[in-house]
């Protein structure tokens, strides 16, 4: 049977690679997509995710959620990694589709009150759709499956301060609530997400094989492939939000360790999420109580390059 799966996204391309990735995998089954800001705007991301069930000609409803952080004020929308328009300034035409009439956050509790103990919510983005739905409705955690996202990092550096990762940053009184809610969080951050590279060679197989999401990818990566050769030095892109997907797919790929993980919420270290591995005890209380997050730290990049192709080919 198929594993029911909500995915709450910011598109953003590395957002689209992830979000065709779980439309195209027999294993899983789409229930929606829920929009945050990040990447881009609230309205923009709303634009993005309805274009992309579009091209991928799948009916899976599209709900609106925050367009703000919960408690700090929001950071510039990273034009240069995604271009202004998400997608890498491609100019792909607007959707005909629209939204639900219905927020992120109410559709994610309906849907796991509906299916309660079967849906995975995958986040991609920014977390304050999550903390909505538990401000809601608290005892959705307990209904919820699994959470995994892509987000934070546990020992690798930030990539938005020395010790902060974008998604986190962008909300960290939000990613604090979701990471010590009694659900369980499997967090894939850049420990991870660092140690696997995409290329351009992989990206044309799949466009020859699927010209039409694999095209549309091939297009949209080219911004963001630019972006890291010249800041990194690298050929290719990290792998980032797809990640989660293979990860719901098949766990086996990764190596996790499981921790209480709090978010720092102010100062110097804000957006930082620390990791207190399991069994280690500390004077400070802050991790006292606090659900183990799984939070991956090694993966096999070959077979999860192979497993984003095959499946996409």
């Amino acid at each position: 049977m198929a594993r029911k799966i909500i995915i709450d996204t910011d598109p953003g391309i590395d957002d689209a690679m992830a979000i065709f990735f779980a439309f195209q995998a027999p294993q899983l089954e789409v229930l929606g997509l829920t929009t945050t800001f990040g990447n881009v705007s609230v309205e923009l991301a709303t634009q993005n995710a309805i274009t992309l069930t579009e091209i991928a000609k799948v009916n899976v409803p599209v709900a609106k959620g925050v367009a703000v952080p919960s408690k700090i004020a929001p950071r510039p929308h990273p034009d240069f990694v995604h271009g202004a328009d998400g997608f890498g300034n491609i100019d792909w035409p607007a959707p005909k589709g629209k939204a639900i009439d219905k927020s992120a956050a109410q559709f994610i509790v309906d849907t796991v009150r509906e299916f309660p103990g079967e849906v995975t919510i995958i986040a991609l983005g920014p977390l304050g759709n999550l903390a909505k739905a538990l401000e809601i409705d608290p005892e959705v955690a307990n209904l919820v499956d699994e959470v995994v996202l892509m987000g934070g990092t546990a020992i690798e550096y930030g990539n938005v301060s020395p010790v902060a990762e974008a998604n986190i940053m962008n909300d960290p009184h939000a990613a604090d609530l979701v990471f010590t809610a009694p659900w369980q969080v499997t967090m894939i951050g850049l420990d991870v997400t660092h140690q696997v590279l995409l290329d351009n060679t992989v990206l044309e197989r799949i466009k020859k094989a699927n010209p039409t999401e694999g095209g549309f990818l091939y297009d949209c990566a080219q911004h963001y492939i630019n972006f890291y050769s010249s800041r990194f030095d690298m050929d290719g892109c990290y792998f980032h939000d797809a990640s989660t997907i293979a990860y719901v797919m098949d766990p086996s790929i990764f190596g996790v360790e499981l921790g209480a993980v709090r978010v720092a919420c102010e100062g110097i270290g804000i957006g930082q999420t620390i990791f207190a591995p399991q069994g280690m005890s500390f004077p400070e209380p802050h991790w006292n109580d606090v659900p183990m997050t799984q939070v991956c730290m090694e993966v096999d990049s070959e077979k999860l390059l192979a497993l984003f192709e095959t499946t996409l080919s």
